[in-house]
């Protein structure tokens, strides 16, 4: 007997002439994800993904990775024998007696028209073997255990459970695009969503230091340290606004002073994109959540973009951003406190129907190429690497 993870795709399966080139992405992804541990070979097989585990492996931590790999519609922990009746009933007959249950039901799947018995004729033989064995009620809802078996190629896979996987579409398959990342809760998960849709995400994050400490700035590492588990790797520029926000305040309406900043922000974040070759920018806005993010806002800070600015929380309440938050495994990092760059010198009432025409003739007294050269000259990038050791979310499809 030997054991394997057998990995079912999510949307690759919707592909056509392409599917092979998500599958490549795919497959490249789980080996990377899984390197350092001790595993067989990683290969595709009959539709599926195959991960052989070998002696010593170690399965919880292999699923816990794997619970957090786009493109992954489920997986199982698998037993493999010869897909020959009399084997996949002996190792049936350990699998039971292994297991503790009063309820169950079968999930047999024959991939192969090679084998004599169909699907439903292996659930009604193998679910009368198990009952014959244990006296176990059969249960179609709820059942307390439920035995999975394929047969793919001849071989037959055996398992206790489907564990669910991250869904969406393999990283790397989707493009680049950069997120603006702040140390708050709808970023990252701005990021991440773009990171199910198979977008390698890229970031900038700005700063006001010395006006604000250096703690945003950890705290957006360590964001990035949980975002990285579902890329593997994060590029992070950071950028300096002191000098941005200083000249805004001395010659901008109070009001205003928020739409510029994001308008400046949008300008140095599409400079940083070109250097990184993405095609788009990524913010965490959500619709009306706060003054910048009234539609005439959102409108007026779009107006100096150049590329494509995608939203993906712009119809999302905070509680359903909190709820993923917690899910991805952000949200205790994003809620510590720290002096975000936003929060100097806010006005006590900024305004919240804003036009571009108005901004445009607050920024008239302002030298913008400058303004934005000299953010970009002392910007810095950073490569973060995945944090496996912290505290790893459960896993779980996340079905937003």
């Amino acid at each position: 007997m030997k054991r394997a993870i057998l990995i079912h795709y999510h949307e690759i399966n919707l592909k056509g002439n392409n599917r092979r080139w998500f599958e490549a992405c795919l497959e490249r992804h789980v080996v990377r994800i899984l390197a350092g541990l001790e595993t067989g070979s990683v290969r595709r097989f009959a539709g599926r993904l195959l991960v052989e585990l070998v002696e010593g492996s170690p399965v919880e931590e292999i699923t816990r990775r794997l619970a957090m790999v786009f493109g992954i519609a489920n997986f199982a922990v698998a037993r493999e024998v010869p897909a020959e009746i009399e084997a996949i009933e002996a190792e049936l007959a350990a699998l039971v007696s292994s297991t503790s249950f009063r309820s169950f039901k079968m999930d047999c799947r024959r991939g192969t028209k090679e084998f004599p018995l169909d699907s439903q004729q292996l659930n009604r033989r193998l679910g009368a073997f198990v009952q014959g064995r244990t006296g176990a009620a059969v249960r179609m809802e709820g059942p307390e255990a439920v035995f999975g078996i394929e047969i793919v190629k001849g071989r037959a896979f055996l398992f206790l459970s489907r564990i669910a996987g991250a869904g969406g579409l393999p990283s790397g398959s989707g493009g680049k695009v950069l997120s603006l990342l702040s140390g708050g809760i709808d970023s990252p998960v701005a990021a991440w969503r773009m990171m199910r849709r198979g977008c390698r995400v890229h970031h900038v994050h700005f700063h006001s230091y010395p006006h604000t400490t250096v703690e945003s700035q950890e705290k957006v590492r360590r964001l990035l340290g949980i975002l990285s588990r579902f890329q593997l790797e994060s590029t992070l520029w950071m950028v300096p606004f002191a000098e941005v926000q200083r000249e805004i305040v001395a010659y901008a309406p109070p009001a205003l002073r928020v739409i510029l900043y994001r308008r400046f922000m949008v300008r140095i974040a599409e400079a940083v994109a070109r250097r990184e070759k993405a095609a788009a920018l990524v913010t965490g806005d959500s619709l009306g959540q706060v003054a910048s993010q009234t539609l005439d806002n959102i409108r007026t800070i779009s107006a100096v973009a150049t590329m494509p600015m995608l939203r993906p929380l712009i119809g999302n309440d905070k509680e359903e951003i909190i709820r993923i938050a917690r899910a991805i495994g952000t949200y205790e990092t994003s809620i510590q406190p720290d002096q975000d760059c936003c929060s100097l010198f806010i006005p006590r009432h900024p305004e919240t129907a804003a036009d571009p025409e108005k901004a445009e003739r607050a920024e008239s007294g302002l030298d913008v190429a400058r303004l934005v050269e000299n953010a970009l000259a002392g910007a810095t990038r950073e490569t973060l690497p995945a944090d496996f050791f912290a505290p790893l979310p459960e896993g779980g499809r996340r079905n937003d």
